[in-house]
């Protein structure tokens, strides 16, 4: 863990011992306002989880990453499989589902044949 890492003013020791209300405080207003409507079941037992153990599987992807989460591995559902997390001081405040992304990168290629007009001259071998 950084030492000189600091989240809004506050070091990673200080951001532990913060209540969840204290810190919704320093999140944007997207933050703030989920945590102030309250955590769902689902989120609860990821927090509860993750206090008796070091990895936890989740299907919550628009939890937000909170102080008690730092130094713990959350495997996150991607549509096809769970995907390892590694929570780092540097991801607080965003929403776990940004760290499993849900789609593939795409890498083109040369065009079929037949795919266009010109590809009619493109030679097979």
């Amino acid at each position: 863990m950084s030492d000189d890492f600091t989240y809004r003013g506050k070091t990673v020791e200080e951001l532990k011992e913060m209540n969840l209300e204290s810190f919704a405080d320093l999140l944007n207003s997207d933050g703030r306002r989920k945590i102030r409507r309250g955590l769902t079941d689902g989120e609860k037992k990821i927090l509860n989880d993750l206090e008796e153990k070091d990895t936890v599987k989740t299907h919550e992807r628009d939890m937000i990453v909170v102080p008690q989460m730092i130094e713990k591995t959350v495997r996150v559902y991607n549509g096809q499989r769970f995907i390892d997390v590694e929570i780092e001081p540097e991801m607080l405040g965003h929403h776990l589902g940004e760290f499993a992304k849900t789609r593939k990168e795409v890498s083109h290629s040369a065009p079929g044949l037949g795919a266009t007009r010109s590809s009619q001259h493109v030679p097979l071998k």
